[in-house]
């Protein structure tokens, strides 16, 4: 059966492939599974048929048959389980590449997401200026540590995984800030992910939407 994942029907970042639908057409597209996208409008999102199926009217959702999930960690995760490829099959491997699935979203993202917010929505508060270096100090803390780990290998546990999908789909943030080129280890990672043919046709497919007409 062809899963259906829902997408912006105009992406704030203009097709950047920073919307979390990214993350799930690229883990598809990874495992080689069709998929269909049904464009939602701001408005939409918050009417009663989206919120059935995202209770907080955000997107992606994704569909398949009776199963509707909604979070982009557990969609990413589900379709790694259903589908070879994204997932060590040896146990001990297999757990550790999850554990970087939630590291990715619960350890690194979040003040990737804090830089974001501070630079725009609290950009005209009077403390902002006082607050953006605690933000970035923070960010840098946590990429450190992330450098010291990943060292000179490819990926973060021998081959490509789903934690990898995610962690490189998280450090896309930081592209215009500038932050990630301060750790040549981590920049040479995201091109690395950036490469894939699977990540290539996802981000292709976000940008065909949000091309100007004509």
């Amino acid at each position: 059966m062809t899963p259906t994942i829902t997408a912006f029907e105009r992406s704030p970042d203009g097709g950047k492939g920073l919307a979390r639908d990214t993350r799930v057409r690229w883990a598809l597209e990874e495992v080689g599974q069709p998929y269909e996208v049904r464009l939602v409008s701001f408005p939409a999102m918050k009417e009663p048929a989206h919120l059935a199926l995202h209770p907080f009217g955000q997107i992606p959702t994704y569909e398949e048959g009776n199963l509707a999930l909604f979070e982009t960690g557990a969609i990413v995760f589900h379709i790694a389980q259903r589908h070879a490829g994204l997932l060590p099959k040896e146990a001990d491997a297999r757990a550790r590449a999850i554990t970087w699935m939630f590291a990715a979203l619960s350890t690194v993202e979040p003040p990737i997401l804090d830089l974001s917010t501070a630079k725009t929505i609290e950009a005209g508060e009077p403390w902002a200026r006082d607050r953006l270096p605690l933000v970035v100090d923070r960010i840098r803390v946590r990429l450190g540590q992330l450098s010291a780990r990943l060292g000179e290998a490819d990926w973060l546990e021998g081959a490509f995984s789903a934690g990898d999908l995610l962690m490189v789909s998280v450090l896309l943030r930081l592209r215009m800030s500038g932050i990630l080129d301060e750790y040549p280890n981590l920049a040479a990672y995201v091109a690395r992910g950036e490469a894939r043919p699977a990540y290539r046709r996802a981000f292709a497919a976000q940008l065909a939407i949000n091309a100007p007409a004509g």
